[in-house]
């Protein structure tokens, strides 16, 4: 009888990367900072409707959509929305958006938009 050798397999080392705070941004999609933007925007959407209490049909006719558009936007299927139709949506909710422009100017490669939510 052969005796069996016991191999020892190497663990594999992962290298860690620091994240950018953009998951768009980290595996280099080239429109990052408006995926970005876009989720943050339907994550609130979607926080305003529960806290609201509203169905996904009544949403719809608050919104002035469809509730299958609803769905998806619940889902966070956002192709068919742009950051101008979220802001439309935010408004439709009761909700204020504001755009705020820095007044000092940076190179392009340091400019960044941020989405703050409160």
């Amino acid at each position: 009888m052969k005796a069996i050798k016991a191999r020892k397999s190497k663990a594999r080392r992962g290298i860690i990367e620091a994240s950018s705070g953009n998951v768009f941004a980290d595996p280099g999609f080239k429109d990052a900072e408006e995926l970005l933007l876009k989720a943050k925007l339907a994550t609130k959407i979607a926080q305003l409707i529960e806290k609201k209490g509203l169905t996904q049909a009544q949403t719809a006719e608050r919104i002035g959509l469809d509730q299958p558009k609803v769905s998806r936007l619940l889902r966070g299927q956002l192709s068919g929305f742009s950051a101008d139709r979220l802001f439309a949506i935010l408004n439709r909710l009761g909700h204020s958006v504001e755009v705020r422009i820095s007044a000092k100017e940076r190179a392009p490669e340091n400019s960044h938009t941020r989405v703050m939510i409160g």
